[in-house]
């Protein structure tokens, strides 16, 4: 795994070991990364269920001017810590070690993000929960982009309950990206 383009090109980076982990191929992110090329520069990056942080960290390299990653487990959070000091990004990020909504939580007043990416657990509703509670959250810009890696079974139905419409989807083999905002 490795940071694909910006000033981070091609830094290794750590991953975690596991049968539960399934980090996202340099493939699926550079697809990921030229959807939204565009967006990156400039932008308040939010990584929910952060596992390794390669995604924060590749939108820090392609000029993101702030990342927060938000991961409770401890050998994922120490991951992501080795993974800010190789590429030397402390002072452009903040891990918040603690589960995602108490993250969200202790993250209003303080950010608006401009990008909002989250790998949650397939099959356990985790999205479910963090749309529920980003519905009334000052985190949110008007504009705000919520990706969402998802597998390709997993229904989104409730959205629009919820103020949010998906306005692209990417279907790969096993999982997708749905890209979503408020309306």
């Amino acid at each position: 795994m490795r940071i694909i383009a910006g000033t981070r090109r091609r830094l290794r980076l750590k991953t975690l070991e596991g049968k539960d982990v399934r980090p996202t191929t340099d493939r699926i992110k550079e697809t990921l990364f030229n959807m939204i090329q565009m967006e990156v520069p400039g932008c308040y990056f939010l990584d929910l269920f952060a596992g390794s942080g390669q995604i924060g960290l590749e939108a820090a390299s392609r000029g993101a001017k702030y990342v927060v990653f938000a991961e409770h487990a401890k050998s994922a959070a120490d991951c992501i810590r080795n993974n800010i000091a190789v590429t030397d990004f402390q002072k452009e990020t903040l891990l918040c070690q603690r589960d995602v909504i108490s993250a969200l939580s202790s993250l209003e007043g303080k950010y608006q993000f401009d990008i909002i990416f989250m790998d949650p657990p397939y099959g356990k509703l985790e999205e479910k929960e963090v749309f529920a509670y980003l519905q009334n959250s000052s985190l949110l810009k008007e504009d705000t982009l919520i990706i969402t890696e998802a597998a390709l079974k997993t229904d989104f139905s409730y959205l629009n309950e919820m103020g949010f419409e998906i306005v692209r989807e990417k279907k790969y083999k096993t999982n997708a990206h749905i890209f979503v905002k408020r309306f």
